[in-house]
C-alpha cells in the first residue's frame, strides 16, 4: 500500500494559496479527467482520503483537515492503521518557499527546512525517513517583500495558477505515478 499526502490548510479561505500547493497537486492528480485515477472520497483519520487501486496495489491520497501545522497528527494515526512503511510507501507532496515557483524536486529522508507541517510530520512519525516531493512557490522579489509565513497564505496570482495547472502538476502527477511505480514492484 502506498500513502500519498497533499499537505495544505482545509477551508475555502486557504483554497489557492501557496501554503496549499499540496493539496491542489493532489486534486489535479485526481481530478485531470484522463483516467489515471478514479478515487471515491472518504473522512476518516481526520483527512479527506482518496482509495485506488489497481489490481493488487492500493494507493491512498490523503489531504489532512487539520491545519499545516498539525498535519503529523492525522497522519500517525493513518500510518499505524495501515501499518505504512515510512521509507518506502509514504510520499509528501508540500509547497517549498526555498524553491523558485514551478521548481520541483524529490527527497528522501531529509529535515524539515522550517517548513512547519513536514515538522509536524516529523515529529508525530519519530522519523524523517520518508519521500518528499517540494513544489516551489517562491515568486518575491526578495524575501525582505513580506515575511514568508504570511507569503505563503497569500493566493496565487492568476498567471501563476494557469502555469501550475498546465506546467508543474503534470510534472508533479508524473513523479507521483514514478514513486508509485517503483516501489510498486
Amino acid at each position: 500500500m502506498k500513502l500519498i499526502v497533499g499537505l495544505g490548510n482545509p477551508g475555502e479561505k486557504y483554497k489557492n494559496t501557496r501554503h496549499n500547493a499540496g493539496f491542489m497537486a493532489v486534486d489535479f492528480i485526481l481530478n485531470d479527467g484522463d483516467g489515471f485515477m478514479t478515487a471515491k472520497p472518504s473522512h476518516e483519520f481526520k483527512s479527506e482520503m482518496f482509495t485506488w487501486t489497481n489490481g493488487e496495489e492500493k494507493v491512498i491520497f490523503l489531504k489532512p483537515q487539520t491545519y499545516m501545522n498539525d498535519s503529523g497528527q492525522a497522519l500517525k494515526v493513518i500510518c499505524n492503521f495501515y501499518k505504512i512503511s515510512l521509507a518506502g510507501d509514504l510520499l509528501i507532496v508540500h509547497d517549498d518557499s526555498d524553491l523558485p515557483l514551478g521548481t520541483i524536486r524529490a527527497t528522501d529522508s531529509s529535515s524539515s527546512a522550517g517548513h512547519n507541517g513536514v515538522q509536524s510530520i516529523i515529529d508525530n512519525l519519530g522519523t524523517q525517513d520518508f519521500h518528499r516531493l517540494r513544489i516551489g512557490v517562491e515568486s518575491r522579489a526578495s524575501r525582505n517583500d513580506m515575511p514568508t509565513e504570511a507569503f505563503v497564505l497569500q493566493n496565487f496570482f492568476d498567471e501563476e495558477l494557469k502555469k501550475l495547472q498546465e506546467e508543474i502538476f503534470p510534472k508533479v502527477k508524473e513523479q507521483v505515478q514514478i514513486f508509485i511505480d517503483i516501489n510498486g514492484n
